[in-house]
């Protein structure tokens, strides 16, 4: 698949590096939060060991799930699978409709990793990562990767939705995660309108709290609304921002920011 010329990874990789680079001048320039973990030699371990998750979780996701989301959608379409193509609904309309099913099924797949003990050994190296910057956004297991991308695949085959829909949701996805995980100072009312349409970081950094209450709230990675219907919307940390502890409580000091005990994290008790 090409757009604009450009083959399907090299689009979604300008996005990223655009998105990346972007949010990570922002912190630089406006951070919302200063602490030991956000600078100097702590910042560097951590960014090092996110990083390497990412190029770890892509090389995977290549080699075991060539297709990938993007790749399963040309599939159905070639094959005429899926509810779109059977009622012939218009390509504008599924792709509307299809990013909507798609972010409510990231939504459900969060709150499962949350909700099953399994499914949670994998995602809590997502959450044991002291800092909050735009690196956390990368700092998925390979397996969590594999097993969500297994999951988009069920949806788009059962859906059927045009390829150029999926790019537009994987892309979308990727820069709201980096976006909601940023160090980024919003000015208050501003955030507070965002967040009405857009998970907001100050919104999702509630979710990173070590507190087990605020933590299974604000499941969301683009739309809020979903938290807000299932009463699973929590506005702001008990401690405030400045105060708030952020990590789990049973994983402290340096371990969380090494590469490899990080990875093994999910075979650990």
């Amino acid at each position: 698949m090409q757009l604009f010329g450009l083959s399907e990874p090299t689009v979604r990789l300008i996005a990223f590096a655009a998105i990346f680079i972007s949010m990570a001048a922002f912190e630089l320039f406006s951070p919302r939060l200063e602490r030991n973990e956000l600078v100097g030699a702590i910042k560097a371990r951590r960014w090092f060991t996110n990083l390497s998750i990412l190029v770890l979780s892509s090389i995977a996701l290549r080699v075991i799930f060539p297709l990938a989301a993007v790749g399963t959608a040309l599939w159905a379409q070639e094959r005429g699978y899926g509810l779109f193509t059977v009622l012939e609904t218009p390509p504008w309309i599924a792709g509307i409709i299809a990013f909507v099913i798609l972010d409510f099924a990231v939504w459900l797949e969060h709150v499962a990793s949350h909700k099953f003990h399994i499914l949670w050994r994998i995602h809590r190296m997502h959450h044991c990562d002291p800092g909050f910057d735009v690196t956390t956004a990368l700092r998925f297991h390979p397996l969590e990767i594999l097993i969500s991308m297994v999951w988009k695949a069920l949806i788009i085959l059962a859906l059927g939705p045009p390829a150029i829909a999926v790019l537009i949701f994987e892309i979308v996805l990727n820069g709201t995660a980096m976006f909601n995980h940023s160090n980024i100072k919003l000015p208050l009312p501003v955030d507070r309108l965002v967040r009405l349409v857009l998970v907001t970081p100050d919104m999702h950094r509630v979710h990173h709290s070590s507190d087990k209450r605020e933590t299974d709230t604000n499941y969301g990675f683009n739309f809020p609304f979903w938290d807000r219907i299932f009463r699973t919307y929590y506005a702001q940390p008990r401690l405030g921002h400045q105060e708030m502890d952020i990590g789990l409580e049973d994983y402290r000091g340096d371990a969380p920011t090494k590469l490899g005990w990080s990875l093994l994290l999910p075979f650990r008790k």
